[in-house]
């Protein structure tokens, strides 16, 4: 390096060279500072919420911001891919290819899991439906001891076990109890019925089945017979025993059919 050019020149001058090549470097400096980061460039942000993400982020680049979805949930009543949030807020000023966050509507409900609504009240399964995305369907009423509770949970004309994956909207129907009907009608006469024809007898009285015993060796309760019930058909003096639609009878099978109904009176 020629060091002539320097020690040549009085100090002064060096050293006022010195000065001005600093002030024009930091000039250069903040000058490129300015355009890198687009200072004095703002940018009011639109209002996007409830259009179509797709159209939303291509209108949004084109105006100097960038665009990342941040969430998605799921929400039955909105389109697909609908900007349900933002942030910043419409209307906040914010630099240039400064970032919009954005939350989505999904295209595809999520898989959730049945909740278990047997044996709620009727307005606690609603909470619990409403509280997991599910809806409401159609109620129906059946003569039952526990009165307003639900009594089976079905979707989609199939009964539908706690735990079973379904999408979050789905409709669920309801089986009800309505307690104990009001008008008495004569106990039916089971013995001797295969316990399926029984369980169809009761069904069609509105009777709930009760405790079912079965005689020891008798795993299938389709291949077994009905020879004890309570209550009875008939009482000690012959008369007609009744009971109200939705109370519960016991059942005793065996893999026999019986022939002797005393065994029916004497088994208490």
């Amino acid at each position: 390096m020629n060091v002539a050019f320097i020690t040549k020149r009085p100090l002064w001058q060096n050293i006022l060279a010195g000065i001005l090549i600093s002030f024009f470097a930091v000039a250069v400096f903040l000058l490129m500072l300015n355009l890198i980061t687009n200072h004095g460039e703002y940018l009011t942000v639109p209002e996007v919420k409830g259009r179509n993400y797709l159209e939303t982020k291509t209108e949004l680049e084109e105006k100097g911001f960038e665009v990342i979805i941040q969430d998605s949930i799921y929400v039955d009543s909105l389109p697909g891919l609908v900007v349900i949030k933002q942030f910043p807020e419409p209307e906040a000023t914010i630099k240039v290819n400064r970032v919009i966050y954005l939350t989505v509507n999904c295209m595809i409900p999520p898989t959730i899991e049945m909740p278990n609504l047997i044996g709620m009240s009727f307005r606690n399964a609603l909470l619990e439906l409403r509280s997991l995305g599910l809806k409401m369907g159609d109620t129906t009423f059946i003569p039952d001891l526990a009165k307003n509770a639900v009594k089976d949970q079905i979707f989609n004309g199939i009964l539908v076990k706690p735990g079973a994956p379904i999408r979050m909207g789905s409709v669920i129907d309801l089986l009800i109890g309505s307690g104990l009907g009001g008008t008495p009608l004569p106990v039916p006469d089971l013995f001797g019925l295969t316990y399926l024809e029984a369980k169809l007898v009761m069904e069609l009285n509105g009777i709930t089945p009760g405790v079912i015993l079965l005689d020891e060796g008798l795993v299938d309760t389709s291949l077994g017979f009905v020879y004890w019930q309570n209550p009875l058909p008939f009482d000690e003096a012959q008369q007609t025993n009744t009971i109200r639609p939705g109370q519960l009878m016991d059942l005793r099978i065996s893999t026999v059919k019986p022939e002797n109904r005393q065994d029916t009176v004497l088994i208490r």
